[in-house]
């Protein structure tokens, strides 16, 4: 017969206490095994998620949107990129205007998000500045400065038109060669593409880019130069601007000879605020311990320079010109630059020995000091065609051609300026003078109403895009759409050097949340 009530057994069984504690060690030994499984070599990563956008660019044909897939593979150049990095070619019109016509390539680097897909915003397009600086050798170069924003975006940059490998400006002595020989080469071996690579057409090829890479709207990073690739995208696009910022923004009210002007004037203030440091801090200041007497010593140390040039190592001389943009570098680097200009300003001076100061400006290194512009007499990198497409991209901007008499009357302006840095920085209101082609306006227009809020950021001291440039593209962008972050900061840039503009940049970035009205973030300045 079946016995409902069996007879248990008699040894006695664990008690309450024990069976809680068992139950806990088991639940931990669970988790920890499925901890140790997650982490072990060879696990399986979370299948990352492609974004898809619904909002193609206006006009364009369907080869070009929705029949266009990015191919990420591996970088073969530059070597840093080949690990880590994903490469691609876009395909765009030449001409915008005419987007059925002739296409281009236009080359892509990405970092892949390093954050959970829950959390990713979309792709963070770079622009390291220049005009003429390579996006594509760029990030890995400054990948450390954005990294921390990997939690949220992919980091993408690109090289815009005439710069690196998208439709390469040549203005050599032959097709090949990467340097500036003037105007005439450039028509010469690429007249047929200066007409389309200026800032707006790169812009256009920004809209088709933040489609392709599956963002309904771009978020965008700009610095310097790249403010008004930004700030020129938002005035075309409103509706599509995601979280835009732009950093050591230029003056969107100024022409290309008032620029000159407004820039002389600041890299000679930071040359003033220098001088007053090195007379108080420095045993022996190679500007003298009288910081009013710092640019008649420059002077008689450029006279110097002008009659013979000092070997600056590696085959290499320094000139007159070449010491002011060499000095300008220092001080584009902030109160950092500080120590390094007196050493090598002491070494130049004391034993004509101008590598120092040349090294110093050619290792700057960093992505809001690769945005310093390049000037006329300034030769570029031997390896980069950046001073070619520097001065194609703004003559292909700038529709000023005065006449030969009235560029006379602005140099002098730009040279009275400035005692130290005038005589150099005049030769840059030359430099569209015999262009082959009319350039596109005066100023840029980037008035974007209805677009959402983009945050300028701009510092007090920066030699090279002054700060009032700052607060006329913030009132410029306009009302409820520009918002200026006020940073009190030596050098061109500020992040992420100062921490109160890296969290404020970063919040906004991670949230859309900008600053409060009014914002100054503090730094050496204050």
């Amino acid at each position: 017969m079946f016995d409902p009530h069996p007879i248990r057994s008699r040894r006695p069984g664990p008690s309450i206490g024990a069976r809680i504690v068992f139950v806990v060690v088991l639940v931990a030994i669970v988790a920890v095994a499925a901890w140790l499984q997650r982490d072990a070599p060879g696990r399986k990563a979370e299948p990352r998620t492609e974004f898809t956008a619904s909002n193609p660019p206006a006009g364009l044909p369907a080869a070009l949107t929705t029949g266009q897939h990015l191919r990420w593979s591996r970088c073969a150049s530059p070597p840093a990129a080949r690990a880590k990095y994903d490469c691609a070619t876009m395909k765009a019109p030449l001409d915008h205007r005419k987007p059925g016509g002739r296409t281009i390539d236009v080359a892509l680097i990405r970092h892949k998000a390093t954050g959970p897909n829950a959390r990713r915003v979309g792709s963070l397009v770079l622009n390291f500045g220049g005009p003429g600086v390579s996006g594509v050798g760029g990030l890995p170069d400054y990948l450390d400065q954005y990294a921390p924003l990997l939690d949220r975006y992919d980091l993408v940059s690109f090289d815009p038109r005439g710069v690196g490998a998208t439709l390469p400006v040549r203005c050599g002595k032959t097709p090949e060669d990467t340097g500036y020989e003037g105007a005439d080469a450039c028509a010469e071996h690429s007249g047929a593409l200066l007409p389309y690579v200026g800032t707006s057409h790169t812009a256009r090829d920004l809209d088709l880019m933040r489609y392709l890479l599956g963002d309904e709207r771009l978020h965008y990073f700009g610095v310097s130069y790249g403010t008004a690739l930004g700030a020129v995208y938002a005035h075309l696009y409103p509706s599509h601007v995601g979280r835009l910022v732009l950093e050591a923004s230029v003056d969107p009210t100024e022409d290309l000879s008032e620029d000159q002007v407004s820039q002389v004037e600041a890299v000679q203030a930071a040359f003033d605020r220098f001088a007053v440091y090195c007379a108080a801090r420095v045993r022996h200041c190679p500007t003298g311990h009288r910081p009013e007497a710092a640019a008649r010593r420059m002077a008689r140390l450029a006279d110097r320079l002008e009659k013979k040039p000092a070997p600056a190592g590696g085959g290499r001389t320094l000139d007159a010109d070449d010491l002011a943009y060499a000095v300008g570098d220092h001080l584009s680097l902030g109160t950092d630059g500080w120590p390094p200009l007196a050493e090598a300003l002491t070494a130049l001076m004391d034993h004509n020995d101008a590598g120092p100061l040349s090294e110093g400006a050619d290792d700057s290194g960093s992505a809001d000091r690769a945005a310093t512009p390049r000037h006329p007499g300034r030769a570029a990198a031997p390896r980069d065609n950046s001073r070619a497409a520097q001065t194609a991209i703004t003559c292909a901007d700038s529709s000023l051609r005065p006449d030969f008499e009235r560029l006379d009357r602005d140099a002098a302006r730009v040279e009275a300026a400035s005692p130290v840095f005038g005589a150099a920085w005049s030769t840059g209101v030359y430099l569209c003078y015999d262009w082959p082609f009319d350039g596109e306006s005066t100023t840029l227009r980037v008035d974007a109403d209805g677009a959402a809020p983009v945050l300028v950021v701009g510092g007090t001291g920066d030699p090279i895009t002054p700060y009032p440039g700052a607060r006329r593209m913030a009132r410029a962008l306009g009302d409820g759409v520009g918002v200026l972050l006020t940073v009190e900061e030596e050098g061109h840039g500020t992040y992420p050097r100062n921490r109160c503009v890296t969290e404020a940049v970063d919040a906004y970035l991670r949230t859309g949340r900008t600053p409060a009205t009014g914002t100054v973030c503090r730094g050496s300045m204050s």
